[in-house]
């Protein structure tokens, strides 16, 4: 129970959020936490850095109680463990990370022998053991929330930056708390980068499915420093719907860098859309689910490797195209969709489509049919293959069925929907998680080598859909790639003025990945995959960042922009932007 919200068992997926303001703003903050409220935000976490900010928690939390709010409130703590404990004595739930609660992360290489190891563990359980016991004691809950790229020197010299290493992280702290009979706490994941959250989570999982029955806690989903607008979503339901999709979550956190209440409708539409999944898979588990345990081709859950294939090459609309094997994943598009855009197709930029489905050759088949699979593999030559449509089947499901069964040497092409509706659903958002679920959570398996996205009628639409699904999924770079913490009260500047201003500065550099973090929290651990960052020091001063790598300093914020734009020059890796004339037709 985080207060009276229950959580795992039979409950239903819960929704939470963060309120962006400074916690000493006890109007903003009482304010924001109601909008989010009366949005259905179920659970609202507000950030404690300091002692201070912890104590007025109890102002907070007893003027939404006089008004009548009773949402419950989370604590979120990084590095102090001694205003966990003061916020523990007025909120419902602690949030802390074990990476920064009692450990330092300075990116130190260091050699422990076991005896050492065994010695940092027990001084993490000297600072750990009072909060525990401070919520045992109060009938309040924690969540041992590990992210990736914020482990401690210490996990990281023993396991690396990995989800090996983000589940023993937590594991540990949870160790300690059911050591002292403890219970009332929920793990979580986080990453910015799909495949390693979805990795970590299965890995989280399969562990404590073999530390127990009696470990079986609940989880909290979510994709860090997501970003904003279409690219965000995306990259959310890929991560947050694949898991659902697999039984795996029982709250979400939807994290963009945009107004808090923008977060609810797309967590709920996601808890709402795999509910629907999971009530039309209660029919066909006999059939499409038992590619869970009938895997014919080399399949690691908790690690990326994609399906081999071998190579083909089809005739595609502007020449033949390389598909399967090492190539990239191509873009797919029905004959009539085809037939409203072929006008226009020179100035489509980087979202044109490259093959014309009718044209060749897709193989269908129901993957359940074990003699239509044969007459595929019996084939002398390599065939694109794709789940036939109509089939009343999931299509995560039926795509790892076929992959199970399928030769390793025909590629697949993937689609979002296997029941094509008659016209685009009114809901763009629908489609759109829909769609990056599916074909996302397939290609984070390794499996497809082409994808067709069919439930959204517009082609253009459609287009972009498709590129930016394999753009999120990490699949197919093909513009820069951002990665942008949501606001908070920690946060140093204005988060979404500033990632407009370096998305308007940066958009053009392909293959680029650039950080925007509004405090060292979310600095440069939590941004590990990234090229450079954009990180708040102090306030009105950033500190800019090569990989991990602090490099400037104190930089005046409205210098910034400009001085990150020197940085990527000084690592070759800025191409100046292509000039555009007034109609928008690349010369």
């Amino acid at each position: 129970m985080i207060g009276g919200v229950g959580v795992g068992g039979a409950n239903p997926i819960r929704v939470q959020s963060m309120i962006t303001c400074d916690t000493m703003d006890t109007e903003a903050s009482i304010a924001q936490t109601m909008e989010l409220a009366a949005v259905g935000c179920e659970i609202v976490r507000i950030t404690a850095p300091t002692v201070k900010d912890a104590a007025n928690l109890e102002h907070i939390v007893r003027e939404l109680r006089e008004r009548g709010c009773r949402v419950p409130i989370v604590a979120d703590i990084h590095f102090k463990p001694d205003a966990a404990l003061e916020a523990a004595k007025w909120v419902e739930k602690v949030r802390i990370n074990p990476g920064n609660y009692a450990d330092s992360k300075k990116f130190k290489i260091i050699e422990y022998t076991d005896e050492q190891y065994a010695a940092e563990l027990e001084r993490i359980r000297e600072r750990f053991t009072p909060l525990v016991l401070r919520c045992k004691e109060r009938g309040i809950a924690i969540r041992i929330g590990t992210n990736h790229g914020s482990l401690s020197d210490r996990i990281m010299n023993r396991y690396g930056d990995t989800p090996l290493g983000m589940v023993e992280s937590a594991l540990e702290f949870a160790r300690i708390a059911r050591g002292l009979d403890y219970h009332a706490f929920v793990f979580s994941m986080k990453s910015s980068n799909p495949k390693v959250m979805i990795n970590a989570y299965r890995l989280l999982v399969a562990r404590l499915q073999q530390e127990g029955p009696d470990w079986n806690y609940p989880i909290h989903l979510g994709v860090t420093e997501a970003g904003e607008g279409e690219d965000a979503r995306i990259k959310s339901a890929i991560g947050i719907g694949s898991l659902l999709a697999d039984g795996i979550g029982d709250t979400i956190r939807v994290s963009l860098t945009e107004d808090s209440v923008h977060e609810i409708p797309v967590a709920q539409a996601l808890a709402s859309s795999v509910a629907v999944v999971h009530n039309r898979r209660e029919g066909h588990a006999d059939s499409a689910d038992s590619a869970v345990t009938d895997r014919r081709y080399s399949f690691d859950p908790f690690s990326y490797q994609r399906r081999a294939s071998a190579t083909i090459r089809l005739p595609g609309i502007a020449g033949d195209v390389a598909l399967g094997g090492e190539e990239l994943v191509r873009v797919l598009v029905r004959q009539p969709n085809f037939d409203q855009i072929a006008h226009k197709i020179d100035r489509m930029g980087d979202y044109k489509p490259e093959l014309i489905y009718e044209n060749v050759g897709v193989v269908e088949v129901d993957p359940r049919d074990d003699s239509e699979v044969a007459a595929v593999n019996n084939s002398a030559q390599p065939r694109l293959v794709t789940v036939r449509d109509g089939l009343k089947l999931p299509v995560i499901a039926a795509c790892r069925l076929l992959a199970a069964k399928l030769e390793p040497r025909h590629p697949i092409l993937l689609k979002d929907v296997l029941e094509v509706p008659a016209s685009s659903a009114p809901n763009f958002l629908q489609t759109l998680l829909r769609a990056s679920t599916n074909i996302g959570s397939l290609l984070c398996d390794g499996i497809g080598d082409a994808i067709l996205v069919q439930g959204e009628q517009a082609p253009g639409q459609a287009l972009r859909l498709s590129y930016n699904i394999l753009q999120a999924a990490g699949t197919r770079i093909f513009k820069t790639d951002y990665v942008a913490c949501p606001s908070c009260g920690r946060t140093l500047f204005n988060l979404q003025t500033t990632t407009a201003r370096i998305k308007a500065a940066t958009l053009h550099l392909k293959g680029v990945k650039i950080a925007v973090m509004g405090c060292i929290v979310n600095g440069p651990g939590e941004m590990a995959d990234a090229d450079f960052g954009y990180v708040g020091g102090a306030p009105g001063k950033i500190n800019l960042y090569v990989g991990k790598t602090a490099v400037k300093f104190n930089i005046p914020e409205a210098q910034a922009v400009d001085r990150l734009q020197d940085l990527i020059r000084e690592h070759g890796k800025w191409i100046d932007p292509v000039p555009q004339p007034a109609d928008g037709v690349l010369v």
